[in-house]
């Protein structure tokens, strides 16, 4: 059996049904008898556990470190203030730092001559580790209030198994928490919906990811009969479509009872065994 691929799908935008083709891809790869990991990396708003229904075995912690001043033996020089490209650390008659400013680069504590900066541990959010029926599960919860989700994300990443195929649910968009989600894995899946807007945030997911230099397919969710949009545009862009799957009722009725269409809409599961197929080939050329 094929192991340790990793599969992200990813969507220039929020609402394309990017966690609907993940958690159906784990339990089609979980069906065909392949050891697999579904990896939520959309922590800011995680939802595949609702469809998967994980037990939980794990929970622990995420810090980021920041850093702490011994004022007393400060001498108020403003050299980690200067370093600091995000205003974390400033000195406006004594030094004062932004912990939730702070993204953990440590180069205030190099650059300070007097050795008066120590770091803590800030927790950001939480990873919970688990299995839904034979899917390893793993994902990551961003702490109400907290912008900076890709230390989370990497941790997320971390905690997935070498040894299974993961497919890596990422946040939407082309930012940081995206790369972060998607770095160094075989194969993105760029789900998209044929519509203006849809087009429109593919090109700019497109661009990112033939910038980092991942190797990349299309998937069209709630495809229409006669809408080329998507179609035209890949074959434009040179880009590889692999699969349509079909505006259809029955999916988004198992969509909102928190089911899978693989599971539950008939047909369905040959459209995500032949999928899966696609996909496995496309990241392993």
């Amino acid at each position: 059996m094929i192991s340790g691929l990793t599969i992200a799908l990813a969507s220039g935008k929020g609402g394309t049904g990017k966690t609907t083709v993940s958690v159906n891809l784990a339990s089609a790869a979980a069906a065909a008898g392949y050891e697999v990991c579904y990896v939520d990396c959309d922590v800011e708003e995680p939802n595949g556990h609702l469809f998967l229904n994980p037990c939980i075995r794990r929970s622990y912690p995420v810090n980021v470190p920041v850093p702490v001043i011994d004022t007393e033996k400060c001498i108020a020089c403003g050299a980690c203030g200067e370093i600091c490209q995000y205003s974390a650390i400033v000195y406006v008659k004594s030094v004062l730092t932004f912990e939730k400013m702070c993204h953990g680069c440590g180069g205030c504590q190099l650059v300070c001559p007097v050795a008066v900066i120590t770091e803590k541990g800030r927790e950001i959010g939480v990873v919970e580790e688990g299995e839904a029926g034979q899917i390893a599960f793993v994902h990551g919860k961003l702490n109400v209030g907290e912008a900076m989700s890709p230390p989370l994300i990497k941790a997320v990443r971390a905690a997935s198994q070498e040894n299974a195929i993961r497919i890596v649910d990422a946040p939407p968009g082309t930012s940081c928490p995206v790369i972060a989600a998607v770095k160094d894995v075989d194969l993105v899946i760029l789900v998209t919906e044929p519509t203006p807007f849809g087009l429109n945030d593919l090109g700019l997911a497109l661009d990112m990811v033939k910038e980092l230099g991942i190797p990349h397919a299309v998937v069209v969710n709630r495809s229409e009969p006669g809408n080329n949009l998507v179609r035209d545009f890949c074959k434009q862009r040179e880009v590889k479509l692999l699969a349509e799957i079909a505006d259809d009722r029955r999916v988004a009725e198992a969509y909102s009872r928190g089911q899978l269409a693989f599971l539950v809409a008939p047909g369905y599961q040959a459209v995500f065994d032949d999928l899966l197929n696609s996909i496995v080939k496309e990241a392993r050329r």
